[in-house]
């Protein structure tokens, strides 16, 4: 039952990553690429995080949590680019 869940993760996250990569290329604006990649992101954390489960080691979530703050630190550094009086339509 746990590979048939853990299979099943791999498939809604890779169909959401795909997904995610058709709004990155497509984003009519720049704020709209910005979040799709940190959609990526968060989706990559959610496939190590799945991939840690599977293997049972859990070195690899130290690598998920650094992922998850930089991708933090990148919204917050965006968010003020924008603040500061980016280009917000293109």
């Amino acid at each position: 039952m746990l590979n048939f869940a853990i299979n099943a993760a791999y498939v809604i996250l890779g169909i959401a990553l795909v997904l995610t990569f058709v709004r990155l290329m497509r984003g009519p604006s720049l704020p709209d690429r910005v979040i799709a990649l940190e959609l990526v992101a968060l989706l990559t954390v959610g496939v190590i995080a799945v991939y840690t489960v599977a293997t049972g080691v859990p070195a690899f979530l130290d690598v998920a949590i650094v992922l998850a703050l930089t991708s933090f630190l990148a919204a917050i550094g965006f968010a003020r680019y924008i603040e500061k009086g980016g280009p917000r339509d293109e």
